[in-house]
C-alpha cells in the first residue's frame, strides 16, 4: 500500500476498523469512481442541467419518482425539513431564518435523536424546523407519533440508525403507516442503510450517504415523491447553496451507484477473514467472538472483549493505545465502557487485520 502521500503531509498511516465512518473519510472509492470524478471534473456541463439529469438517473437506480444528490446525508436532513416548513415556497426558502413560520414542528422519536457527529436536532434545527420529540429513550410507538400531529406539524422525521434505540421501537413501515392516515409528510434518514431500494418505498422523502454503503466520494441522495423533491431543490438556492455538490462529486457518485447495484455480497468472506482475531485470544484475559450489527443488517463484527482484571488493562485503554499508537487503529468502540470493541472488516485493506493483532499483542503483552 503506497503512503506517499501520508508522508509527504505529516499523516499517520490509519487503519480503519469502525466501518464507514466520516472521521477516516468514510470510504476508499474504486478506481472506477475515482476514474469517473477525473473525468467529470476536468470538463465542463450546465450544473442545473446535470442536476436534473443526475436526480433522474439516480431515482432510476432507487426506484423512486425523483432524486436529488447533494452534499452528504446530513445536508440532507436540514434540506428535507427545510423543504416540508417552507413547502417549497420560494420566496419563504430564501428567508428561512428570517420570516416567522408557523407549521415548522418535526416530531421525532426521543431514541432516535442521537449523536452522530453532530446532533440530528442541529441539522433539524438548520433547516427551520423545530423538533417535538415524542416516545421515551426505551420506547416509540405509532401512537406517540399521532398524540402529538397538530396544526404546526409540518413532517415526521425517522431515522433509520444503528445509533438510535433499537428496543421497542416501531419499524419505519409502521411510522409510514401514521404518516399516511393523517397526510403528513414521512421524511426518513436512512443514511447508513444498505438496502437502498426499501426506503423510498415507505417514506415521501428518503435520505442516503453517498459514501457509506454506496462507497462513492463524500455526498449524499434525498429521493422520493417528486413534488416533495422539487420543495428539496428549491432549498437549493436558500441554504443549500452553502452545500452545493461539485461536478465530479455527482459522476463519481453515479458511477458508484452503478457499481453497488452489481456489488456481490461478501459479508460471509469478511466474516470467515475475522478468524485470524483468534490469534489474541492466547493473551490473558482477552476473548473474540463473532457478532452481527446492531441494526440487523448483513455485516458482522469482531468483538474482542477485555477482562481487566486478567489482561491488566481495560477495554478503553487498549482501544486508546490502539488510537494513539504509530499506526493509528481505529476500531467501534461504542462499548468499551462495556469491557469490549469491535473490529468491522468491511473497510480493512492489506495487512491491516495482522497490524490489528499485533498491536493489541504489543499492547497488552507489553504490559506484563
Amino acid at each position: 500500500m503506497d503512503h506517499s502521500l501520508h508522508a509527504r503531509y505529516g499523516l499517520k498511516r490509519v487503519v480503519n476498523a469502525s466501518g464507514r465512518m466520516s472521521i477516516l473519510g468514510v470510504s476508499a472509492p474504486t478506481d472506477g469512481v475515482m476514474n469517473a470524478m477525473k473525468t467529470g471534473g476536468q470538463q465542463y456541463v450546465e450544473m442545473a442541467d446535470l442536476v436534473e439529469k443526475s436526480g433522474q438517473y439516480v431515482a432510476r437506480i432507487l426506484g423512486s419518482e425523483a432524486a436529488v444528490v447533494v452534499n452528504s446525508a446530513s445536508s440532507g436532513i436540514a434540506l428535507t425539513v427545510a423543504a416540508a416548513v417552507t413547502r417549497g415556497n420560494r420566496r419563504t426558502s430564501l428567508r428561512l431564518h428570517q420570516e416567522k413560520i408557523e407549521k415548522n414542528e418535526i416530531i421525532m422519536f426521543k431514541g432516535h435523536n442521537v449523536q452522530y457527529g453532530a446532533p440530528v436536532e442541529t441539522m433539524v434545527w438548520l433547516g427551520g424546523g423545530q423538533i417535538v420529540e415524542v416516545g421515551y429513550a426505551n420506547e416509540g410507538r405509532k401512537e406517540h407519533i399521532e398524540e402529538a400531529i397538530g396544526e404546526r406539524t409540518a413532517a415526521i422525521l425517522y431515522v433509520q440508525s444503528h445509533h438510535c434505540v433499537q428496543k421497542n421501537m416501531i419499524k419505519v413501515e409502521e411510522a409510514w403507516e401514521v404518516a399516511q392516515k393523517h397526510g403528513i409528510p414521512l421524511i426518513v434518514d436512512a443514511a447508513a442503510e444498505e438496502d437502498i431500494q426499501k426506503y423510498v418505498q415507505c417514506s415521501d422523502l428518503a435520505i442516503y450517504s453517498g459514501s457509506k454503503a454506496i462507497e462513492g466520494p463524500t455526498s449524499g441522495i434525498v429521493g422520493g415523491k417528486a413534488a416533495y423533491v422539487d420543495w428539496v431543490k428549491v432549498q437549493l438556492h436558500g441554504i443549500g447553496r452553502s452545500m452545493k455538490v461539485g461536478k465530479e462529486t455527482i459522476f463519481g457518485l453515479l458511477q458508484a451507484l452503478d457499481e453497488y447495484m452489481v456489488k456481490e455480497d461478501k459479508s460471509e468472506e469478511e466474516k470467515a477473514a475475522l478468524e485470524a482475531l483468534q490469534q489474541v485470544t492466547k493473551l490473558a484475559g482477552v476473548s473474540v467472538s463473532i457478532v452481527q450489527d446492531e441494526a440487523g443488517r448483513a455485516i458482522f463484527r469482531g468483538r474482542v472483549r477485555i477482562d481487566e482484571q486478567a489482561a491488566g488493562l481495560s477495554a478503553k485503554t487498549v482501544n486508546d493505545q490502539l488510537r494513539e499508537g504509530p499506526i493509528a487503529v481505529y476500531t467501534r468502540d461504542y462499548g468499551v465502557r462495556q469491557g469490549y470493541f469491535d473490529i468491522d472488516p468491511r473497510s480493512l485493506q492489506g495487512d491491516d487485520l495482522q497490524v490489528i493483532v499485533n498491536r493489541i499483542e504489543d499492547i497488552i503483552g507489553g504490559n506484563k
